[in-house]
C-alpha cells in the first residue's frame, strides 16, 4: 500500500518508515523537519518538506493518493503548547482537520493517527480508554480535540480510524534537545558528565514503551482495529529516580541530579493498561525496560563518537 507518514523524518515516524518497506509498503514521507532529521530516511523514500498548514499539501494527496494517512507531525512540546497556545492548536488540531477532508476528498481508506497520553490528564491507576479525558496541557488539548475531529469525520463521512494514545515512547533516534524524552535526555548528559535535571521530587512516575513497538502498532493498524482508540503502553510505571539510577548504574556515572520545582502541565503518574491493544491489534510490548534501555544507550553511545 502507498502511505504517507507525516513527521516521517521524526523519532517515531522514521522508524515506522523503516518497518514500511520491510513489510512491501510504499512510504511517502510529509515533515517539515522542525524536529525530523533526514539522516533518518532511507535512501529513496519520497520526501515532501511542507508545513501541515500549507496549502500545496493537498496537491500531494492529489498526486500520491495515498492508501492510508499515518498521522504523527505535531507541536509535542508541552511547555511550547502553555507558551503558545494558539500555534499549538494552530499546528495540532487545524493541521489535522485539513488532513482529513484531504483523505475525504482523494479517497484514503484510512486514518492512523498519533495521539498521547496527555489526554488524560490526572486520572486514578491504572489507565484504560474508558478512564475520564481531562487534560491539564494545551497539547493534551489538541490532541483530545483531534481526536473528536476524527471520529466525527468516522461518522460524517464513513473514514475508518484507528487512535493511539502513546505513553512515553523512547528509543534510538529521541532527540535529547528540545522536547526530548527524558531517557535520551539523561542518557546525553550522563555520557558527557553532566548533571541532569529532575522537575519535582522525581517520584512520579512513568510508563515507558520503546519505539518498535509502537511503530508495529502502526502496522498492525493497517487492516486492523477500525474505529478504535487504543493504549500504547507497557502497563507498568517507573519512576523517575528509579529510571535515573538505572541509567547510573548501566554507564557507570556518578553523577547526582539536580532537583528543580515540578513542571506546569506535567502528570504525576502514567500506566497505560494495554489489554485493548491485545485484544483488537494482538499487539503487546516485545522490548521491557532493560531491553530498550540497553538498545537506546548503545545508540547514544555510537552517535557521540561520531559527533565528536
Amino acid at each position: 500500500m502507498k502511505i504517507l507518514v507525516t513527521g516521517g523524518a521524526g523519532f517515531i515516524g522514521s522508524q515506522l518508515v523503516n518497518l514500511l518497506l520491510a513489510e512491501g509498503h510504499t512510504p511517502i514521507i510529509l515533515d517539515n523537519f522542525s524536529n525530523g532529521r533526514k539522516e533518518n530516511v532511507p535512501s529513496g523514500v519520497k520526501i515532501y518538506k511542507k508545513n501541515l498548514l500549507c496549502e500545496k499539501v493537498e496537491r500531494i494527496f492529489e498526486k500520491e493518493k495515498p492508501d492510508i494517512v499515518m498521522h504523527l507531525a505535531a507541536q509535542v512540546s508541552v511547555a511550547k503548547s502553555l507558551e503558545n497556545p494558539a500555534e499549538d492548536t494552530a499546528v495540532n488540531v487545524l493541521g489535522t482537520v485539513k488532513l482529513l477532508e484531504y483523505s475525504i476528498k482523494y479517497g484514503v481508506k484510512k486514518f492512523i493517527f498519533s495521539s498521547s497520553s496527555a489526554v488524560y490528564g490526572y486520572t486514578s491507576e491504572p489507565i484504560h480508554e474508558e478512564s475520564s479525558t481531562s487534560p491539564i496541557s494545551f497539547y493534551g488539548t489538541s490532541k483530545l480535540v483531534s481526536e473528536t475531529y476524527i471520529k466525527l469525520f468516522n461518522t460524517l463521512y464513513n473514514l475508518p480510524y484507528t487512535i493511539f494514545r502513546y505513553a512515553n515512547v523512547y528509543g534510538p533516534r529521541q532527540r535529547s534537545d528540545g522536547e526530548g524524552g527524558v531517557i535520551s535526555i539523561f542518557i546525553e548528559q550522563l555520557l558527557r558528565n553532566e548533571a541532569p535535571v529532575i522537575f519535582g521530587d522525581g517520584n512520579q512516575t512513568r510508563d515507558f514503551v520503546y519505539v518498535d513497538d509502537v511503530a508495529r502498532a502502526n502496522l498492525l493498524a493497517i487492516t486492523n482495529a477500525d474505529n478504535q482508540i487504543i493504549n500504547i503502553g507497557s502497563n507498568t510505571q517507573t519512576s523517575i529516580n528509579l529510571l535515573y539510577t538505572l541509567l547510573s548504574n548501566q554507564l557507570h556515572s556518578l553523577q547526582k541530579p539536580n532537583y528543580v520545582a515540578k513542571r506546569e502541565g506535567d502528570i504525576l503518574h502514567s500506566n497505560l493498561l494495554n489489554s485493548k491493544a491485545l485484544n483488537y491489534l494482538k499487539w503487546e510490548p516485545q522490548y521491557d525496560l532493560s531491553a530498550g534501555l540497553d538498545s537506546t544507550v548503545e545508540y547514544f553511545k555510537t552517535k557521540l563518537k561520531n559527533d565528536e
